[in-house]
């Protein structure tokens, strides 16, 4: 149920206390967000691509609780999931030890104007993209990448690298005194590694990236990415929230597992076979219920992915 609209997001009620804001396209936010009421104080789950998406959602989130947020869980390293952390700098932020790792190595932020520089040139390139390219989905995955980055370029100049001040590895939980938290992080299968945040109670989980709706997302492991999929299948799910897309049941998990499935048996298929990647994807036949999904690098970038990760 929908109960507060932004420029960024839209805040869903899921339960009493709990709330999943998912983000409104090309606005800053880029990725869904969650909001868990513990009790005594707020926990956060991710916190979005730019700090102005990120001061809101802290905004929005003690407005509608009356109470501070304490914690901010970082699903995973990758920049529209936490260049927000600014806003929750004073705040309690977890993640893995990879995950600080990767988002100190990868987000660091050097010279401004060198990053400015090439952020603009990026966004001419995409700009050229857009206006040349005649395929429809690939000109809205276009369209929606220049969007999103246009937002974090104008939220550049103010934009600090927050990492996270406490570390788990495998499993942590919250106690609030109104309900209880798990994180599990049972590998790495969109990036190196996977934070998802579950309430045993209500039956709701933050899927991060791990699950998406109709999005070519990149795959960093097949192998531990089947895994973490299947782990997560055995679990009292209702409702998931995906880290792009809207809030929905088990048929997401079922949507992303199958095509992560059909992945890597055409990869394995074809490695069986012989087959080299530039044939593999130059033949490569799109099957009709992904030609709909979007994502600047497609599907033909998951199967070359998939392929050379086991041709190794």
């Amino acid at each position: 149920m929908k109960i507060v609209e932004t420029d960024y997001f839209i805040l869903d009620s899921l339960c009493n206390g709990v709330y999943a804001a998912i983000s409104k396209p090309g606005q800053g936010a880029w990725s869904n967000a969650g909001i868990v009421d513990l009790g005594e104080e707020i926990l956060v789950f991710d916190s979005f691509a730019t700090p102005s998406a990120g001061y809101e959602l802290r905004r929005q989130a003690e407005d509608i609780t009356g109470k501070k947020v304490k914690y901010l869980i970082n699903s995973h390293f990758h920049g529209d999931h936490v260049f927000g952390n600014q806003a929750f700098m004073d705040t309690t932020i977890i993640s893995t030890s990879m995950t600080k790792k990767w988002s100190k190595e990868k987000n660091e932020i050097g010279d401004v104007e060198k990053e400015k520089n090439d952020m603009e040139k990026y966004l001419n390139d995409l700009r050229n993209q857009v206006e040349l390219n005649q395929d429809k989905i690939r000109k809205v995955s276009l369209t929606n990448q220049l969007n999103e980055m246009s937002k974090i370029l104008d939220d550049l100049p103010r934009m600090k690298l927050v990492l996270s001040s406490v570390i788990f590895e495998e499993k942590l939980i919250i106690d609030g005194s109104k309900r209880k938290v798990e994180l599990y992080c049972l590998g790495g299968g969109h990036s190196p590694s996977d934070t998802l945040l579950y309430l045993p109670e209500e039956k709701i989980v933050f899927m991060g990236d791990l699950v998406t709706e109709g999005l070519h997302l990149p795959i960093y492991n097949p192998d531990e990415f089947s895994s973490i999929l299947e782990k997560v299948k055995e679990m009292n799910i209702e409702t998931i929230v995906p880290g792009h897309g809207n809030v929905g049941d088990n048929e997401l998990l079922n949507t992303l597992d199958g095509y992560l499935s059909f992945l890597i048996e055409k990869s394995k298929d074809a490695l069986k076979k012989g087959q080299t990647l530039e044939s593999f994807v130059s033949e490569f036949d799109t099957p009709n219920e992904y030609k709909e999904w979007i994502g600047v690098n497609g599907i033909k970038n998951n199967i070359s992915n998939v392929y050379t990760f086991y041709a190794k």
